[in-house]
């Protein structure tokens, strides 16, 4: 096994042994929750393929799948897509499936989405450049990319500093999984490097800093 694969394995080992105890926790931002679903909501069409990756337990997939005609909701974590399977056996809905599986996969397997959507994502992404031309590759032309990721460089800086020393020792040993350091600024020209252009960042956070732009591309 190579050392990236090795650790995109130790990452999902992660997720799989903390998936039931996510499963149960709440929403932050509830209010700034709905309004990132009826924004991305508005920009879906009844005909669009829509692909998400780390869909966690599925809450997101399962509220915007009835809107278009494929949803394929996606994660690496066996056990989070366990609980979103539970999920959907309890409300099936026809358009929407859920899959173990990585952006890298589904590129090999040539797959071509009119929307990918990334929530609480990019951020936990080892190649983040590497992701966003995958991302690319994965759309139809003129496809939406549709992200909304926490921005930890634009944090509180002491928190931040605390972060940039800490995270990396307790992801070593398994007790937190790969987060990114970026700022806002930094990954919307990543993304517009990658192929994209920006239609729109904007905040949808009602209580607190937002550091979770939610940023709309378009592939060019």
């Amino acid at each position: 096994m190579s050392i990236a694969s090795d650790s995109i394995a130790r990452d999902a080992r992660f997720w799989d042994r903390v998936s039931r105890k996510y499963a149960l926790s709440a929403i932050a931002d509830q209010a700034g929750y709905e309004r990132t679903v009826d924004r991305t909501r508005a920009l879906l069409r009844s005909g669009d393929r829509v692909l998400e990756l780390g869909c966690g337990t599925g809450t997101t997939a399962l509220r915007l799948a009835g809107d278009v005609q494929d949803y394929l909701a996606t994660d690496l974590s066996a056990g989070m897509i366990a609980i979103a399977n539970e999920k959907h056996a309890a409300g099936p809905i026809p358009s929407l499936a859920f899959r173990t599986a990585t952006a890298e996969t589904l590129t090999l397997e040539a797959a071509r989405f009119n929307v990918v959507l990334g929530f609480n994502y990019l951020h936990l992404v080892r190649d983040l450049s590497g992701m966003l031309r995958g991302i690319h590759a994965l759309l139809a032309p003129e496809g939406l990319f549709i992200s909304k990721t926490p921005c930890l460089g634009d944090m509180n800086p002491f928190l931040r500093l605390a972060l940039r020393f800490a995270l990396p020792a307790m992801s070593a040993i398994g007790k937190a999984p790969y987060a990114g350091i970026f700022r806002a600024g930094d990954l919307s020209q990543q993304i517009s490097t990658a192929g994209f252009d920006i239609l729109a960042i904007e905040g949808h956070a009602t209580k607190g800093r937002d550091a979770r732009p939610y940023i709309v591309a378009r592939k060019r």
